[in-house]
């Protein structure tokens, strides 16, 4: 079973900034049709933060991304990275990697809102203080 890896989490000060990574594990790398990064506050509901279809016909952020987030993704690796600049405390959760969607015809903001992904990451925590 191939899994959805995730490193990169830490913590940093307010205005700090941090690099998330998701990789597939094991030595096959399976592509998907999406992948995006997801997060959940203690207390609070997974949210969507930021997604694309790997064919290159979307991409979402979340409006409380504010241009802050960029997402990219890696075809040869398999493999999509989160750059999250000027980070405030409320950024502060566990940040998931999830992949493969239903179909790239769906809205992604559709499918990013009902967390319609088949496969997750354990998740790597983002602390700001």
């Amino acid at each position: 079973h191939v899994q959805l890896v995730e490193s990169g989490g830490g913590s940093v000060q307010a205005g700090g900034s941090l690099r998330l990574s998701c990789t597939t594990s094991g030595n096959r790398r399976r592509s998907s049709n999406c992948m995006g990064w997801f997060r959940q506050a203690p207390g609070k509901g997974r949210e969507g933060v930021a997604a694309l279809y790997t064919d290159g016909s979307a991409t979402y952020y979340a409006d409380f991304v504010e241009g802050r987030f960029t997402i990219f993704y890696d075809n040869a690796k398999k493999a999509v990275d989160l750059q999250m600049n000027s980070l405030k405390p409320e950024d502060t959760a566990l940040y998931f990697c999830a992949a493969d969607c239903p179909s790239t015809r769906a809205s992604l903001k559709v499918v990013v809102t009902a967390l319609d992904f088949g496969r997750w990451g354990r998740g790597t925590q983002v602390t700001v203080s």
